[in-house]
């Protein structure tokens, strides 16, 4: 087995096993490996992909959850952004974007450790609902990280646990489709990134797996500190190296 094939496993085994057992982050984990060995318009396209057929397969489980009267300001938003992440992504430089991605990781793991103690947010209506979408969807086209500012959002919405999965998960669903296809007009979507898709495939589906069967059995709350902290440590990492690939 070469080197790229063991990252490729790892960070699709990684990915998937987390978004299994813990909900979310699937994305967040393997930009956080595959931004180290690989450069952004390799890694992103591959994380789009890949988590874009997962998601399919995970949205199915939970059609009956969905909630589609405060998903749409989101998805406006999202189809706004889309498109302005994906041209970013072709004209920043790499290091620029491991230093976005770093910070990315640092801010995210770092709130939602703290979230506990921010206050709920009820005012803003749907067109801050909208603004967050938009947000989400320029970061998908651009780093495959469209899900993260927009939980954030919903938890701080005071929205119930399953609510606000009912909206996040169809939302990042869209935003990985769109970033997928606005990403192969750019050209970003190659036969490379087709051939690190199929090596991954695998990798996903038995992460997934185990993740779902053991979620449940691990303490939740020190699982998703544990998991928050290492995205912490991987954006620092990418901060103190955003050269290299």
């Amino acid at each position: 087995m070469g080197p790229e094939i063991a990252i490729i496993l790892l960070g699709a085994f990684a990915a998937s096993f987390v978004a299994g057992a813990a909900g979310f982050g699937d994305a967040l984990v393997a930009a956080a490996i595959w931004l180290q060995f690989f450069s952004p318009p390799d890694a992103v396209p591959l994380i789009v992909t890949c988590f874009f057929a997962m998601h399919i397969v995970m949205l199915a489980s939970m059609k009956r959850r969905l909630d589609f009267r405060h998903l749409w300001p989101f998805l406006v938003g999202g189809a706004i952004g889309v498109p302005i992440g994906a041209q970013l992504l072709k004209v920043v430089e790499p290091g620029t974007f491991k230093l976005v991605a770093g910070a990315g990781l640092v801010a995210y793991g770092t709130v939602m450790l703290a979230l506990a103690n921010l206050p709920v947010i009820t005012r803003g209506g749907r067109a801050l609902d909208g603004a967050i979408g938009w947000v989400g969807g320029v970061l998908g086209g651009f780093a495959g990280l469209s899900g993260f500012i927009p939980a954030i959002w919903c938890t701080q919405r005071g929205w119930p646990r399953e609510q606000a999965r009912g909206v996040t998960q169809p939302y990042i669903l869209a935003m990985h489709g769109m970033a997928l296809g606005w990403l192969a007009l750019g050209g970003l979507v190659t036969p490379v990134t087709a051939n690190r898709f199929l090596i991954a495939v695998p990798a996903i589906a038995i992460g997934a797996w185990i993740g779902i069967r053991l979620y449940g059995h691990f303490n939740d709350k020190r699982f998703r500190q544990c998991v928050l902290a290492l995205l912490i440590v991987a954006g620092a990492l990418l901060l103190l190296n955003p050269g290299g690939r």
